[in-house]
């Protein structure tokens, strides 16, 4: 039995969850997790067992001076609270930790066991894959969930995925096994610059956050740190004939998969969030990631001792594809030639 001494009672609950390794390409959803938690000052309430879950071996613990005290602080998954306010104040509780060495099923039913005790009402799961996108281009965000009333009621893609996964497909699984609704939310980073960290796909994960639960998320440095970073690999990339062409591809089978102008459901989005904005005020790693394949990737501006190594032509996309495009927060929802999952987004 779970004891949660001290957690007061929560308000419309939602659990959100990330966690670092092959489900996290350019830390994307950690970084997001982490915000959340900084920016409205998160309480830890509980913490995993990292004996039952991690092989120390491959997340290793680290030893820090406290006061010349030394301590030791263990690679776990922990718990914390917050409260946004606003005219709709609600908990979120932030899950933030490392994919698990082992015993997963024990390691989501420990999650879900803290879900039902909590009262939470929904587990939005934020994931990143490596994908064949360009970096100038808005970040593509797929929403994904098993649940087929849960994809019509709040407009997301039904999981369609078969392949290798991570704990971000095995923990909304679970979920939906116990009857507790689970989105995944994915943001596809460019492949050929996946080091960490990546600001601009951090910012696309929260804005699409921000629209699912309808929460407004204090942004903070993120849209600056989001554009200085964009100038940061524009400069890499110029710095190479192989790469440079290799984006301008990418531009040219992305633009020309896109419609050719936005879709009245996406300008009203915008709108709508333009208003929360302004009506707003203050509220209240080994190995590879997972990419649209369910395979694992490495960065391609990443020098090699052979020298760098040129990137492959991407297949063309569909042109049919029906996409929104967000334009302020580089954000793109919709289908097509994103992976049809989330929990697979391409893999989870």
């Amino acid at each position: 039995m779970i004891e949660l001494e001290g957690v007061p009672e929560l308000i419309d609950p939602v659990m959100v969850a990330a966690f670092e390794g092959w489900n996290d390409a350019g830390d994307a959803a950690s970084t997001a997790v982490a915000h959340l938690d900084r920016e409205w000052k998160g309480e830890v309430f509980a913490a995993l067992d990292a004996e039952d879950y991690y092989d120390f071996q491959v997340n290793r613990p680290t030893v820090w001076l406290d006061g010349g005290v030394r301590k030791i602080t263990w690679p776990t998954t922990r718990l914390s609270v917050v409260r946004v306010g606003g005219d709709k104040p609600r908990d979120l509780v932030l899950v933030r930790g490392i994919e698990p060495s082992m015993r997963w099923r024990s390691f989501c039913n420990e999650l879900l066991g803290f879900a039902h005790e909590l009262g939470v009402e929904l587990v939005v799961i934020l994931g990143a894959l490596l994908g064949d996108t360009p970096h100038t281009r808005p970040v593509p965000i797929s929403g994904t969930t098993s649940d087929p009333d849960l994809a019509q009621r709040m407009d997301l893609e039904e999981t369609k995925y078969e392949g290798p996964t991570g704990i971000v497909g095995i923990l909304q699984e679970a979920c939906t096994h116990a009857g507790v609704p689970a989105v995944s939310l994915w943001a596809a980073v460019p492949h050929y610059v996946s080091q960490p960290p990546n600001p601009k796909a951090t910012l696309a994960l929260l804005n699409r956050l921000e629209d699912l639960i309808d929460v407004r998320i204090p942004l903070g440095e993120l849209a600056e740190d989001a554009r200085a970073w964009q100038v940061g690999v524009d400069q890499l990339a110029a710095e190479d004939t192989e790469v440079a062409e290799y984006v301008q591809t990418l531009e040219e089978a992305r633009d020309t998969a896109e419609l050719p102008e936005a879709s009245g459901e996406a300008i009203a989005r915008e709108f709508e969030r333009y208003l929360r904005r302004r009506d707003g005020g203050q509220p209240g790693q080994p190995g590879g990631h997972a990419t649209a394949d369910g395979s694992d990737s490495t960065a391609y501006l990443r020098d090699a001792p052979g020298g760098r190594t040129k990137p492959p032509k991407p297949p063309r996309p569909e042109t049919d594809r029906d996409t929104d495009t967000d334009a302020e927060t580089g954000t793109e929802t919709g289908t097509g030639a994103e992976p049809d999952d989330g929990d697979s987004a391409s893999e989870d």
